[in-house]
């Protein structure tokens, strides 16, 4: 007699069930799958040729500049000479995510950084949302570099030949201008270097790093002979919430750090090396900044770097009543910029490499020249992308909208090194977050403090990108996904 509330059986095998919407959103990575699947992109592999000395380089190159050179003119009017500290806040937000960015890069060595981080931890959804939320970093950040590009770039025009590029073509509509020339430039020349491979870019960007950090050093020791005690009288005119506010933008120029987590897939040891390049750039970046804002901070009244772009080369020029130094460190600029733009758009590369390997982007990311080793496709699309960019929107608008999608995603990496901790505490690490959950926690904190200070257009900015990505998550990635559409047998885990 047949049980009446059973299912019907025609007495094969029970057909599998899928899982539900809810079950493939939160579905996760498993680490060794993230691991063994490192470098492998469509006709080809990413190859494996970057060491300590090229992955901290790396990590330089993509941070170390764009605050001091280029967003330094436009967070002094927000603080005043409490810039300084507002440079050690945005310094101490960026370490505590740096801690855990230096654990995870160690423990799953892969180029999509942390999209592939919270992949492995949190689940396809939150995944996505922190991949969209670095294409934001990085992609746009790249964009905002290289308006400032053209800035030094028409100093060092006017101190060399006397001419300067007509303001039409080096600013961008609502700065003055019809297209920033120069900023699309140095995008392409970037592009030019990168198509040529991994190795051939380090070694461009380490030469690149050495003169721009000589630069800095020339400066300290230029503009402190400039230095007048009292123009830190008054030291915190605009209070705590000024700095807060000069800290969210400055940390802006903290990004990039996290460059070399996006070469795990082209490290020759990536577990030992990545951490060790993560922690070593960031404190010779802090270092510097800190340095370069005091020495600027006390050699101009700071109410006078208003709309000032070009602010160091300017104040070599004052001190020493001689263009030369002005022009030369406007070359210096003009080559650490550069370098910037260079390594902040291979990162981005990266990382869409890394997600369209997952079908969560078009495949044409995830193409690898056999000749090169380099995704060429992926390049150039985003090189034309982030060019026309800079060309087209103002700095101030970009550098705040590149810092909210970075506080976001670094915010989840803080998370993700705790869940892995909990979730696979047996895995091998070859560094890990001293004091843990409590840093991570700090500086999951710290980094919603600093979004919290960041401009309500701001947040209208960032929750439009938001939906958007979820928009085309949802038509695209959702459907496409290689784990949602072939899961293994552990990752049911």
């Amino acid at each position: 007699m047949l049980d009446q509330g059973a299912p019907p059986h025609d007495g094969g095998p029970a057909a599998p069930q899928s899982p539900g919407p809810g079950a493939r959103l939160m579905r996760r990575k498993p680490v060794e799958r993230l691991v063994a699947e490192g470098g492998q992109g469509e006709g080809g592999s990413l190859r494996r040729s970057l060491g300590l000395w090229q992955l901290t380089m790396i990590s330089i190159g993509a941070t170390l500049g764009t605050g001091i050179f280029v967003v330094l003119g436009e967070a002094v009017p927000k603080a005043g000479p409490a810039v300084t500290l507002s440079f050690v806040i945005a310094g101490l937000t960026a370490l505590f995510s740096a801690l855990s960015y230096a654990e995870l890069a160690g423990t799953i060595p892969v180029s999509g950084s942390s999209y592939s981080y919270a992949y492995a931890t949190m689940g396809e959804l939150i995944a996505w949302v922190c991949g969209w939320c670095l294409m934001l970093e990085y992609g746009v950040s790249v964009a905002a570099v290289a308006v400032g590009w053209g800035e030094y770039l028409n100093e060092l025009l006017d101190g060399t030949i006397g001419v300067t590029i007509p303001a039409a073509l080096s600013a961008p509509p609502g700065d003055g201008g019809v297209f920033n020339l120069p900023a699309l430039v140095v995008v392409l020349l970037a592009m030019a270097f990168l198509m040529g491979g991994a190795r051939e870019s380090a070694r461009a960007n380490t030469v690149m790093v050495v003169v721009k950090i000589g630069a800095l050093v020339l400066f300290c020791a230029i503009g402190v002979q400039g230095f007048r005690s009292g123009n830190y009288e008054n030291f915190m005119p605009l209070g705590m919430a000024g700095v807060s506010a000069a800290g969210a933008t400055l940390f802006f120029s903290y990004i990039g750090f996290d460059a070399a987590s996006t070469a795990g897939e082209e490290a020759k040891n990536a577990q030992r090396d990545l951490p060790r390049a993560i922690l070593l750039s960031l404190a010779i970046i802090t270092a510097l900044y800190v340095l370069v804002a005091a020495v600027a901070v006390g050699a101009r009244p700071w109410r006078q770097f208003t709309d000032s772009e070009a602010a160091l080369a300017q104040i070599m020029s004052d001190v020493t009543g001689q263009t030369f130094w002005g022009t030369l460190l406007a070359f210096c600029a003009v080559i650490a910029i550069a370098s910037v733009v260079l390594t902040v758009l291979y990162g981005q590369t990266r990382i869409l490499f890394a997600m369209s390997r997952d079908g969560l982007v078009p495949k044409v990311f995830g193409r690898v020249s056999p000749k090169t080793g380099t995704p060429r496709a992926n390049t150039l699309i985003v090189s034309l992308f982030c060019g026309v960019l800079a060309a087209a929107i103002p700095l101030g608008r970009l550098a705040d909208a590149t810092s909210i999608g970075t506080l976001f995603a670094f915010a989840l990496v803080n998370v993700a090194v705790v869940v892995l901790r909990r979730s696979r505490p047996d895995m091998p690490r070859t560094f890990r977050v001293p004091l843990s959950p409590l840093l991570p926690a700090v500086g999951f904190a710290f980094c919603l403090w600093m979004m919290g200070s960041l401009s309500a257009v701001t947040w209208v900015v960032f929750g439009v990108w938001m939906a958007v990505g979820l928009v085309f998550y949802f038509l695209y990635g959702y459907r496409r996904s290689r784990l949602a559409a072939a899961p293994a047998p552990s990752e049911a885990k």
